[in-house]
């Protein structure tokens, strides 16, 4: 069976340029307590919240107004059977603009159906990347979960 890598797509009006800064700016919109460098090909930075949720992500793509992507040296879901599920996919970001529109399309690579996690983590994604980061680049304010 063919599953589909878990996938979101929003378009803005802001500059290619404006969107991939922002995806960079991982901080300001996605929660949890980040910590290393979210810039440059090669930064590993790790992304936590609580004891629920952690993955280390490693920068392996940053096309500058095209695209961006991280590969998940390893991650831990404290609500799943196989703690794992993270380690080894790939979050990819495509950004391309037509008709002075810019479209991101979001791709986790290796979240399918199969996951236990799958519901879970499709629904946070689709929050954090058509809610908060779009809200980042089209207001200048994301909506990443306030510090406890």
């Amino acid at each position: 069976m063919d599953f589909q890598d878990f996938t979101a797509t929003f378009t803005v009006d802001q500059a290619p340029e404006e969107v991939f800064t922002a995806i960079n700016d991982v901080r300001a919109w996605w929660s949890g307590d980040i910590e290393g460098s979210t810039g440059t090909v090669g930064d590993v930075w790790s992304y936590r919240y609580k004891d629920i949720h952690y993955s280390k992500q490693k920068i392996t793509e940053l096309v500058p107004g095209k695209r961006v992507a991280w590969h998940v040296l390893d991650g831990y879901l404290g609500f799943t059977e196989d703690k794992t599920e993270w380690t080894g996919t790939d979050i990819v970001f495509d950004i391309t603009q037509e008709g002075g529109k810019t479209e991101v399309r979001f791709t986790h690579l290796g979240l399918t159906p199969e996951f236990e996690c799958f519901e879970n983590c499709s629904n946070a994604w689709g929050f954090y990347i058509k809610g908060s980061l779009q809200e980042l680049i089209t207001s200048g304010q994301g909506q990443p979960n306030p510090k406890e």
